[in-house]
């Protein structure tokens, strides 16, 4: 039945042209989609192209990247299966050889040889044999993945944002990124509700003016922490409403202690890993402050770091451990301090190291074990610290340049590896890396290229979701890079990857009509159009209000100067000759001793009432006269 059907259905459609009715959509295979992702290893960088086919992510070419000899093998190995092509077929009828050619026969070889005619040396090996390529570097890049687990294959790349991604944090449950920029902006990307247009849903701009530093997202996910140049931080729930922000403290009050909130800009915070309603923020005042979420106007603690000579010193960056029972503080100074929380603690630090870095600190991270702690500082070098003795540093990984006071580190979800971001230097031809540590041998492990010209500042690698955040930018552009693999992550980008756009359909298209009813009452009836109206209205100079023309000099430009005069009666007494002004011609010091002799036989007003008592004038005589003398 179901056969006849179909023979029916087919011979009736056959009949209509093929554009008609209901077009059946062309399915994209999943390997094809993960391949317009794919990192190109070999390919040299590309100036980024605009061009989209097919509605799918594509990776700007030059994060398409150019991980270029960073991971590129020296002698990549032939393909040992070549699509075979018509050249290859030398007989002309038809036959195609597939494989390796056969090898040549051995008086061929012997006659190739020396002049000598014999071979020195092992017989070589076939073409196309495993022998034929030893380089074992080849793979140390495949297999250096393997053993971490490292998912590199594949990049999207998060766009939005106008300058450098500064701040970046991910859900626990990897449904949500937020990212902070220099451009002041903060952008929310749900992986769930986004396609492969990879566009966010949210832009906020918690402060204006201010560049966004640090975002932290609370334990259970459903608030966040934005830390931005001023000195508010503020609270967002999930959906990017802001819930509160803390109070600002006095600036004109020396003691710290006494303010109720910083007094200038903040340089990060973190929240609570175990706590909902308690977060931390540093600031450039020179404190760090304990908050409590649920009252913004209050203050939980105030710390206050420990220095060599009073002072305000600016707190770069601070972290919680793993627990929430120690805090640790990088200072302006160089050093790194570190408070215990426990019953009766004080600003004084359980662990003061001075003169850690040379420069300010970006940023520090605990290891889950609690047994070591990372820094990473604006001197280009990343240290390892034994939290049992920090005397001096285990390790010191230097070459790192560091330019932006964000740079972070970050632990891979097993902590066999530790990863950091490096900044683009003006001389230098690399460009923005990712470089990974073995934790347990303390050496550099893979440099991995995100993009040619943009720094990366911050990093992320999800436990859940087994993918990399990078976010990188320059002064003109900044994008959050996510890598991933399609056999080794899960959901995450593969899920807003996969989705392509929904085409808009007629429903899309909302016509207003204009309906006309001129039977209705008058409270309801259309108003009639009072365009013409108005354009009369505007002609007339005196209901519009028109207003007079700037006069640019002496009657001239303005109504007022056609007759070269205020007044008309000044006009006609200039034409008639009986006003001359002739000021402009005459000197001012004779001008006044015309009167003199008038004022003296005639004088008016002031002198006549002190003439009976005025003394007579006498004036000195000068210089000349006594000289002459």
């Amino acid at each position: 039945m179901a056969d006849d059907e179909a023979e029916i259905y087919d011979g009736i459609r056959a009949e209509f042209p093929l554009t008609f009715g209901k077009q059946s959509k062309a399915q994209t295979s999943l390997e094809a989609i993960h391949n317009t992702t794919r990192r190109s290893v070999n390919n040299p960088p590309e100036k980024p192209s605009s061009t989209k086919t097919n509605d799918l992510p594509s990776l700007s070419s030059s994060s398409q990247t150019w991980l270029t000899s960073l991971r590129a093998p020296k002698n990549p190995k032939p393909n040992p299966n070549p699509e075979p092509s018509p050249a290859d077929d030398e007989d002309g009828d038809g036959d195609v050889m597939i494989g390796p050619p056969p090898p040549l026969p051995q008086s061929e070889i012997s006659e190739s040889d020396d002049d000598d005619g014999e071979m020195i040396g092992p017989p070589r090996p076939p073409v196309g044999s495993n022998m034929a390529d030893s380089d074992s570097d080849s793979d140390s890049d495949s297999k250096l993945e393997n053993r971490y687990r490292i998912p590199l294959s594949n990049e999207i790349v998060l766009k939005g944002h106008t300058k450098v991604v500064s701040a970046l944090a991910v859900d626990h449950t990897g449904s949500r990124v937020v990212s902070g920029s220099y451009d002041y902006s903060v952008r929310m990307y749900d992986f769930q509700g986004m396609n492969s247009k990879l566009q966010s849903f949210r832009q906020l701009e918690p402060s204006e003016g201010h560049q966004v530093r640090t975002i932290s997202w609370s334990p259970t996910a459903d608030r966040f922490l934005c830390v931005t140049g001023s000195a508010q931080a503020k609270i967002y729930d999930r959906d990017g409403l802001t819930l509160g922000e803390f109070v600002k403290g006095d600036m004109y009050i020396r003691d710290l202690k006494n303010t109720k909130g910083h007094i200038s800009g903040l340089t990060c915070g973190e929240w609570h890993p175990r706590t909902k309603d308690t977060i931390l923020t540093s600031s450039e005042d020179g404190s760090l402050r304990i908050w409590d979420v649920n009252d913004f106007k209050t203050q939980k603690q105030v710390i206050k770091p420990k220095l060599a000579r009073p002072g305000r010193i600016p707190v770069t960056t601070c972290a919680w451990d793993r627990d929430g029972k120690r805090i640790a503080g990088g200072i302006g100074d160089g050093s790194i301090q570190i408070w215990n929380l426990k019953p009766g603690w004080g600003s004084r630090p359980d662990i003061h190291v001075q003169n850690s870095h040379s420069d300010d600190i970006t940023a520090l991270k605990f290891s889950m074990d609690g047994r070591i702690l990372l820094s990473r500082s604006l001197d280009g070098s990343l240290k390892v610290w034994d939290l049992r003795q920090m005397k001096d540093p285990l390790k010191v990984f230097d070459d790192l340049p560091n330019n932006y006071a964000q740079t972070n580190i970050a632990f891979s979800p097993d902590e066999q590896l530790f990863l950091t971001g490096t900044s683009v230097e003006r001389e230098s031809t690399t460009g923005g890396l990712l470089c990974f540590f073995d934790r347990a041998k303390l050496q550099l492990v893979s440099k991995v290229g995100i993009s040619p010209t943009c720094s990366v500042v911050q990093c992320a690698w999800h436990p859940k979701l087994n993918q990399i955040f990078a976010t990188a930018g320059d002064k003109s552009q900044g994008g959050t890079h996510v890598l991933y693999d399609p056999t080794l992550s899960e959901k995450g980008a593969l899920v807003c990857v996969a989705r392509a756009p929904r085409k808009k359909s007629i429903d899309d298209f909302e016509a207003k009509p204009v309906i006309h009813n001129p039977h209705a009452l008058p409270l309801f009836r259309d108003q009639p159009s009072r365009k013409r109206e108005r354009e009369k209205t505007l002609k007339d100079p005196l209901k519009s209000h028109k207003p007079e023309l700037p006069m640019t000099g002496p009657g001239f430009g303005g109504r007022v100067g056609a007759s070269k005069g205020s007044l008309l009666t000044q006009y006609l007494m200039k034409q008639g000759g009986m006003i001359k002004e002739t000021w402009m011609e005459e000197d001012p010091r004779e001008a006044i001793l015309k009167f003199a002799d008038v004022a003296a036989k005639d004088p008016k007003y002031i002198a006549p009432a002190y003439a009976q008592t005025q003394p007579e004038t006498v004036f000195a005589k000068s210089d000349s006269e006594d000289e002459e003398k």
